[in-house]
């Protein structure tokens, strides 16, 4: 008997966008890597690091029946919390860029929300498969899963880490959402998360500092608006074909670590509208692959796990891109396989190894 094969196009979007972001990651990081650690390869070498784990473990675990998560969920989603907790103890976690989410391991930086986030979607996978019947009870279908969805945003948000945050909420949400939750709900809720998201602006003036730059960079164009200016000056530039690889101007100390949030701001700059089309046809692939995985699974707990990690890794994009090209104000959320950052790299590919296996079953 001929064993199922994988969905060979994902892992082609996945490894197409991961070799790519290396290589961009190099030409975005190289003069701020050589001033800073004397080493032009110094942030592609971590990268490249991480990728080959990454792809290791993308391929083992693509052979890991994903029925074994629905009996560990509960495990894998208590570690994450504790994680989540011990990151926020001084001494423990270590700060970055204002931000206590980090365990520093060496030169490495390992973010435990990046771990939450692929776990409380194993978790809510679970939950809708046991509690399909009881959806359409608030009380009693709804309410327990949100008190945990909103146990871990708390814990995100003292790190703080409004931008993940975010992602897990809005993913876990729609996972709600297509196992049949009253739409009554979510407009309530909707309600609610405005008046939130109003007063969590309010309490940390650096957000507040963050919507009015993006409202009008201009105001302080060498403070809060800097980076977008930054950012729109590289994309404006690339034209059609872009400058050229590793011709980028805005690398030079202009856009601050261009590897990380602002990555598409280079490859806009370099490759122009050619590159991004690139891009945005292989997310474009990544989501079309997953939705019909997700689709043709007959197991509601793959169905609704395909589609959380899927979904997850598209919102990020999107939010990424919205960010680059000044849509919504700067989040702090990278742009999933190109952007610099082992964790979510990591978890990324973890998380297409999950539904690789998933696309094996018909």
């Amino acid at each position: 008997m001929q064993k199922p094969k994988c969905d060979k196009l994902l892992l082609f979007a996945v490894i197409m966008l991961a070799i790519f972001g290396i290589i961009m990651i190099y030409s975005a990081s190289s003069i701020w890597a050589d001033y800073k650690f004397a080493d032009s390869f110094h942030y592609v070498k971590q990268q490249l690091l991480f990728f080959i784990v990454g792809l290791v473990l993308m391929l083992f675990i693509a052979k890991i029946d994903y029925t074994w998560y629905y009996k560990k969920t509960n495990l894998i989603l208590g570690v994450c919390i504790i994680l989540l907790i011990l990151v926020l103890i001084p001494g423990i976690g270590s700060i970055r860029n204002g931000s206590r989410s980090w365990f520093g391991i060496g030169p490495f930086g390992i973010q435990p929300s990046e771990f939450a986030k692929l776990g409380l979607i194993m978790f809510t996978a679970k939950y809708l498969t046991n509690s399909n019947k009881f959806l359409k009870d608030i009380k009693q279908g709804v309410i327990p899963i949100l008190i945990v969805l909103f146990f871990i945003f708390g814990l995100i948000m003292l790190q703080p880490d409004f931008g993940t945050g975010m992602i897990i909420v809005v993913s876990i949400l729609a996972m709600m959402f297509i196992a049949g939750v009253n739409i009554k709900f979510f407009l309530g809720l909707g309600t609610i998360g405005i008046v939130g998201i109003v007063g969590l602006i309010l309490i940390a003036p650096y957000r507040m500092d963050r919507i009015i730059s993006f409202l009008n960079p201009w105001q302080d164009p060498l403070g809060t608006g800097f980076q977008i200016i930054q950012s729109l000056y590289a994309i404006g530039p690339g034209g059609l074909l872009g400058m050229g690889f590793l011709n980028s101007r805005q690398k030079h100390f202009y856009l601050p670590e261009p590897q990380t949030d602002f990555i598409f701001s280079i490859i806009s700059e370099e490759f122009g509208v050619l590159g991004v089309i690139i891009v945005v046809a292989l997310f474009a692939l990544l989501l079309y692959r997953g939705i019909k995985i997700t689709l043709r699974c007959q197991d509601s707990f793959g169905k609704y796990l395909a589609f959380g990690m899927i979904f997850q890794i598209i919102v990020q994009t999107v939010m990424n891109l919205m960010v680059v090209i000044g849509l919504i104000p700067v989040t702090g959320v990278t742009l999933p396989f190109l952007s610099y950052g082992g964790s979510s790299l990591l978890i990324s590919m973890i998380s297409m190894g999950i539904l690789l296996n998933i696309s094996k079953k018909k």
